[in-house]
């Protein structure tokens, strides 16, 4: 069974002023915090054991907001980041929580969304021999761990933010390892920048050929939510689509609910007293018209 890692570490320096005095991932997306939607992401690929890497500063108000997450059917762990060194990281930090499992990796400020996105994440989740990353093709590739393709269209190697692209595939901050990341990523050395590569990692599966590379179309959004232009951005997309659909995003309750994590009885119990917020009155209005809404 997988875990889950969302790494939520970092300084956030990129948004600052705003991130003086609160975590990236605690700011707001729309109408939740930005760490609901990794939280989401794991949950619609089935994983309910999640460990939330903090700095340890941050460490307090994550407990905070999120507590043991048994109000969603979940179970948190939490574990303070020293400093940044890298995402690969993660999994050095986490290898007392994995104790030996498959894990998947989240980065924090990432958002998911598009039809069928659940039937992806559970493919990925599908055989725990292999790696899967999440590919995604952007405008400027220079800017991200980017795909090379062999002759048949696998993955031939993963480069990190080359000046000269060899495809415009990202791989995007979403990643399922089998249950040797440990051992995989405790033997990556610091490269120039001075970091633990996610990259080096994904490269040793790809010359194992254990890897699956997924790739998202355009029915699918990968938003950064690290600047403020796509903080922006990504709120934007949120409001949009929930103002028009009558439908939320990463709404951690209704995923618990359409997951049967939670029953209605824990719900009303939960929220008999918010029902006057509208985030919350969402919530009572879906489980009082008798069913869930498809997650696909």
């Amino acid at each position: 069974m997988y875990k889950g890692i969302v790494l939520a570490g970092g300084s956030g320096t990129r948004l600052y002023p705003a991130t003086r005095a609160v975590s990236k991932q605690l700011l707001v997306v729309y109408d939740k915090p930005m760490i609901y939607y990794p939280i989401a992401t794991l949950m619609l690929a089935g994983i309910t054991e999640i460990l939330v890497i903090t700095t340890p500063q941050d460490q307090e108000a994550y407990r905070a907001l999120l507590g043991d997450g048994s109000q969603w059917g979940l179970k948190f762990s939490y574990i303070a980041q020293p400093r940044p060194e890298g995402l690969a990281q993660a999994f050095t930090l986490g290898r007392e929580f994995l104790d030996g499992a498959p894990a998947a990796l989240t980065l924090g400020d990432n958002l998911f969304f598009g039809h069928g996105f659940t039937g992806l994440l559970r493919e990925a989740t599908s055989r725990q021999d292999l790696a899967t990353v999440f590919l995604y093709q952007v405008s400027d590739p220079q800017r991200y761990g980017v795909a090379e393709f062999d002759a048949q269209g696998d993955i031939c190697r993963v480069v990190e933010k080359p000046p000269s692209p060899p495809s415009r595939w990202a791989v995007t901050g979403l990643y399922f390892f089998g249950p040797e990341v440990t051992e995989v990523a405790a033997g990556v050395e610091k490269s120039a920048r001075g970091e633990l590569e996610i990259t080096e990692v994904i490269n040793h599966y790809i010359r194992a050929k254990r890897i699956r590379g997924i790739k998202m179309g355009r029915g699918y959004a990968w938003l950064d939510t690290g600047t403020p232009e796509a903080l922006l951005q990504a709120s934007q997309f949120v409001g949009t689509i929930e103002s028009r659909q009558g439908v939320k995003i990463a709404c951690l309750e209704e995923i618990a609910y359409n997951l049967e994590l939670v029953d209605r009885d824990e719900l009303r119990r939960m929220l008999r007293d918010k029902q006057d917020i509208p985030y919350y009155k969402y919530v009572l209005d879906l489980i009082e018209a008798g069913g869930p809404v498809p997650l696909v």
